[in-house]
């Protein structure tokens, strides 16, 4: 007869790991001696050395017994099952470890990387990053009412980027992050953005209907408190007929304010 110790070293654990296979049932408590000593047997060493191989095999301790008790089909089964079970974990577990690396990257976090790419590009112009920040938080937003919809926005983004007025455009509104409200180059920028703007109604590509109207308001709010520049941006549009940053809209000539 063995001693706790000993049946723990002929079966390669500790005695520690023992008492915890006996709390919860997987080795039964067997019988005392008159000293009031645990006393083991040879069954309870092969039990033991069992328990050890499925865990060390990456078994759940709660699916060991149930292997322990199942004969030769049941046993093939059940490891069938904890192998798809561990194949499923190890994927997750590959998944976030991609996340992870793109999150160091700092802008990744919260991002798509169909917009990371956008927002790389954009950056590839000279916009200055204080307006890639701007731009980034307000994409961060919208991915995340419009997952479903947002990598072809960014095809549509892309193809606006072709544009070099498109490029001229962010260039100014970069540079515009440091002009106070009255500077005549706003008048620039928003002859600029008009002339697009009119492009894109006359290509019938106006009007995001995945745009939230709670969202609308608080990504135009953010740009208007982002900039002096970009509230009076945006009255000057809004005196020619343009309504709105986040999703432009036409303002009919009789709703014009005079």
């Amino acid at each position: 007869m063995l001693t706790i110790s000993q049946l723990a070293r002929y079966a390669g654990v500790t005695a520690r790991a023992v008492r915890h296979y006996h709390q919860i049932g997987l080795l039964p408590e067997p019988e005392r001696d008159r000293s009031g000593y645990r006393t083991y047997d040879a069954a309870a060493v092969v039990r033991l050395i069992r328990i050890r191989t499925l865990a060390e095999a990456g078994v759940p301790l709660a699916r060991v017994q149930d292997l322990l008790d199942a004969d030769a089909d049941g046993f093939a089964r059940g490891v069938e099952e904890i192998d798809a079970q561990l194949r499923a974990e190890v994927r997750r577990l590959q998944a976030t470890r991609k996340r992870l690396t793109l999150l160091a990257a700092g802008e990744q976090l919260a991002l798509p990387t169909s917009v990371v790419d956008y927002l790389d590009r954009v950056r590839g112009l000279g916009v200055d990053e204080r307006y890639i920040e701007m731009e980034r938080d307000a994409w961060i937003m919208v991915a995340a009412q419009a997952p479903d919809e947002i990598d072809a926005v960014m095809v549509s983004k892309h193809q606006e980027l072709d544009d070099p007025d498109t490029q001229r455009l962010y260039l100014l509104l970069s540079e515009g992050l440091d002009w106070e409200a009255d500077d005549p180059r706003v008048v620039e920028v928003a002859d600029l953005l008009e002339r697009l703007m009119i492009r894109a109604v006359e290509a019938g590509e106006l009007g995001d209907d995945w745009h939230d109207d709670a969202l609308v308001d608080l990504l135009d709010a953010s740009t208007v408190a982002a900039s002096p520049v970009a509230a009076q941006l945006m009255a000057i549009l809004e005196e020619r007929g343009w309504k709105g940053w986040t999703r432009i809209e036409r303002v009919p000539a009789d709703r014009i304010a005079l």
